[in-house]
């Protein structure tokens, strides 16, 4: 007992993780980072601030790239591409080798910068993104080696144009570079305008490799200048996009007819569904993952939870219990659970969609937990009451807002899962593992976690139905859409 009072006894306290070092690489470029092309650092007439969403300052200044910026990174992919896709799949195996190792040797640098740019935890950054990329280079490492032997009926597609969202900036940016480089394509890349400065150090790591000239160039900037140069330029042989349904149609109907090859990763409604034999302790704690990981800035993110009517009131009270126990705060802290949204119109987007939730005669809980007075912090919000057709039930809010329902039938709880145009991620809680497998091939949804939630793995194909993409990234599907038939 004396143990017990004193851990309810104890107070939250700071664990601040060091800036000190992202300071100092910050201002080794004198807070302006530059275009990258051809390994060289390339100056612009234009930067752009990139805004601490944690502090809502100023982190650094980047470089906007102009369209000849553009046009001259993809020149160097192209005149780069014949000579990287020859080196053969060993060859260029020692590079993303080198490159992983970069990253775990720079992996708190990685993770304080991420943190900083992005607003999410450091845990988060430190213990799941880089850890995250470093696996996606080693894996795709052994892909290239593997490539003559289980694709070699298939050859490099060409250059690769990479448009990367600004909620996971390096492990989404992984996601694509690792298999085009394996499979011998070289790329021109769009990091998010919001969220550039991790890229923008991986183009410092590759240089410092050695990665041959012109094989990855970086260039900032906003989606209707460079993405949009990107996407419609003769010499792309492959689009790869992540970020919102919106632009995803767009890129679609722009390359209609080109020939070229896409993948996308666009928005989700995913349901997290929980049946009344579930582990309720589990389920909760997993919900904490699954809707406020990264303040819900998650395309997967099950923020529709679907919960079996019998237990339905017992696990909304002890889910606003533990809500309450949440603790938002400096990104930087290795203490909190949630950090800032990555800017201010995000804030308000979501607070719009809290308004609308309330207009529609949904009933908001917000536990009274303080949020910092600087920066963006939104605090972890709860909706009861909500029909499927509400609009918080339908569309896609990107922030740290959970609505709930509930089913009385396996059928119901099928049919409430699949009333969404998007088809992404679906997470099913319960201890019958007949009943699990049975719901499963149901949902149509392109990942299904059964008991757990956010789980990755760079050897897993991830990718969505419906309005949420098509294609796959990671595993040996992944690969697929790099190569195309000799």
């Amino acid at each position: 007992m004396e143990v017990r009072k004193i851990m309810e006894s104890m107070e939250y306290g700071p664990a601040p993780e060091s800036r000190e070092n992202a300071d100092k690489w910050l201002d080794k470029f004198d807070r302006k980072l530059k275009i990258f092309i051809a390994n060289e650092w390339r100056d612009s007439e234009t930067y752009f601030d990139s805004i601490e969403p944690g502090t809502g300052k100023v982190l650094t200044q980047i470089a906007a790239a102009s369209d000849k910026d553009v046009e001259d990174a993809i020149q160097a992919a192209k005149g780069a591409q014949q000579s990287w896709a020859d080196l053969g799949g060993h060859g260029r195996a020692r590079y993303l080798y080198a490159i992983a190792r970069q990253i775990q040797k720079h992996q708190r640098l990685f993770s304080v910068l991420e943190s900083l740019d992005n607003g999410k935890p450091i845990r988060e950054s430190r213990d799941i993104d880089i850890p995250l990329v470093a696996r996606h280079f080693y894996h795709h490492a052994g892909w290239a080696q593997l490539m003559d032997e289980k694709l070699k009926d298939y050859q490099p597609l060409g250059v690769i144009g990479a448009i990367v969202p600004w909620n996971f900036p390096l492990l989404i940016f992984s996601w694509k570079v690792a298999p085009a480089l394996a499979m011998g394509s070289t790329l021109a890349i769009k990091p998010a305008k919001l969220t550039s400065v991790t890229a923008l150090l991986f183009a410092e790591i590759c240089k410092n490799v050695g990665l041959p000239s012109g094989v990855i160039n970086i260039v900032p900037g906003s989606g209707r200048t460079v993405g949009e140069y990107i996407v419609n330029h003769p010499d792309i042989a492959k689009v790869t996009f992540t970020g919102s349904t919106e632009v995803g149609k767009h890129i679609r109907k722009s390359i209609a007819g080109s020939g070229k090859k896409s993948t996308m990763e666009l928005g989700g409604k995913s349901p997290y569904i929980v049946f009344e034999d579930a582990d309720i302790d589990s389920a909760i704690e997993g919900l904490v993952d699954a809707i406020w990981f990264n303040q819900g800035q998650v395309c997967c993110a099950g923020s529709r939870l679907l919960i079996q009517e019998n237990i339905a009131k017992d696990f909304i009270e002890m889910l606003k219990q533990r809500m309450s126990k949440l603790r938002v705060g400096n990104p930087l802290d290795k203490a909190i659970d949630i950090g800032a949204v990555v800017d201010k119109n995000q804030f308000n987007t979501i607070d719009h969609y809290v308004k609308i939730g309330e207009d529609e005669g949904g009933s908001k809980f917000q536990p009274t937990i303080s949020c910092p007075d600087e920066g963006f912090y939104y605090p972890p919000t709860l909706f009861t009451d909500i029909s499927p057709a509400d609009t918080l039930a339908q569309e896609e809010i990107f922030g740290p807002i959970l609505v709930s329902m509930t089913f009385r039938t396996p059928e119901e709880a099928v049919k409430l899962a699949n009333n969404s145009r998007y088809g992404l991620a679906a997470s099913i809680w319960t201890e019958n593992l007949n009943l699990a497998l049975d719901i499963a091939p149901k949902v149509k949804s392109g990942v299904i976690w059964v008991n757990s939630t956010n789980l990755f793995d760079a050897a897993a194909g991830f990718g969505g139905y419906k309005e949420s993409g098509f294609g796959r990234e990671g595993g040996i599907e992944g690969l697929y859409d790099f190569v195309k038939p000799k």
